[in-house]
């Protein structure tokens, strides 16, 4: 659903009827995606569920929420963000010991520059159920720099032109850790690590189970079209791999458009909530050597369809 109006600082939040009004201020950030959330406490949230209720109604409208001076601790992240659903590990981050599905991402002086967020991605679609979404708080942000996009992959699908739409209809694709992550690692353990999470199967076109939205649905995981090699698609041999490759890479560029997207400026104690199934992101590198700390609670998903 785009928001086509002009984001107003006091427009009020949209909730189911008999689900109580809040003091929750909603400012929308862009026309397309993205609100700015004032007036609540994540900690109240996951202890209130008529609140939680609320924030879930303006997650699917606006697709990514934020917050900003939310000093909570990791208990209250972990309790809020499991009001969603049990939450994740991650196989190569690792998550917090003492708070099971917290996921520290810490890059600072004794850390080497990395690049694997700097893509655009909806996170662990090489899993055969990709995480619902993900609340992350900054625990410590650089001075400049370090900020986060989101797409709107709704509005990336529903502006395709039409005869993209037919051509992808039915399409599927495989999704990678090992061609991703495991990429720099020694082959025995990259090896191991596509043992564990054999590339799985996915719909280009997923369709969001609890919106009925249609969602384009290929990422920088993506490696592969499984059945594009058909005789409606394939004169001669050579049409396949140029032919399916172009397409996807296609599809996969249609991120990167500013009218999809919004950009967030980290502070510490300020939190995204998003939802995977309907959004992309990307986590921008342009900060170090300064330090930038980060805590992630990853929501299991479902199967997409």
């Amino acid at each position: 659903m785009s928001q086509t109006a002009h984001p107003r600082k006091d427009t009020p939040a949209l909730v189911r009827p008999g689900v109580r009004r809040t003091a929750i201020r909603v400012a929308p950030l862009t026309c397309t995606i993205g609100a700015e959330l004032g007036g609540v406490n994540l900690g109240d949230a996951a202890r209130d569920d008529d609140l939680f209720a609320e924030i879930k109604e303006l997650l699917l409208r606006y697709k990514v929420l934020f917050l900003r001076d939310q000093d909570i601790t990791r208990a209250e992240h972990v309790a809020f963000a499991s009001r969603f659903g049990p939450l994740e590990d991650h196989p190569v981050a690792g998550s917090d010991p003492d708070h099971p599905g917290l996921v520290r991402i810490y890059k600072d002086l004794g850390s080497k520059p990395e690049h694997y967020e700097n893509a655009l991605h909806c996170d662990a679609t090489w899993r055969e159920c990709p995480p619902m979404g993900a609340v992350l708080r900054c625990v410590e942000s650089p001075p400049v720099g370090g900020d986060t996009i989101w797409v709107n992959m709704v509005e990336a699908y529903r502006r395709l032109p039409e005869h993209i739409k037919t051509r992808i209809s039915g399409l599927r694709a495989r999704h990678s850790i090992e061609a991703t992550f495991g990429a720099a690692m020694p082959i025995e353990q990259r090896h191991e690590l596509k043992a564990r999470y054999p590339d799985p199967e996915h719909p280009v076109v997923r369709t969001h189970p609890e919106t009925g939205e249609q969602i384009l649905f290929v990422n920088s995981f993506t490696t592969h079209f499984v059945n594009y090699h058909t005789p409606d698609n394939v004169r001669f041999g050579q049409d396949f791999a140029p032919g399916a490759s172009d397409l996807l890479n296609y599809l996969i560029s249609q991120a990167a458009i500013p009218e999809y997207q919004v950009r967030w400026r980290w502070t510490q104690n300020s939190v995204a909530i998003w939802d995977n199934r309907s959004t992309q992101h990307y986590a921008v590198q342009d900060y170090w050597p300064a330090a930038r700390k980060m805590e992630r609670a990853g929501i299991v998903g479902d199967r997409p369809c």
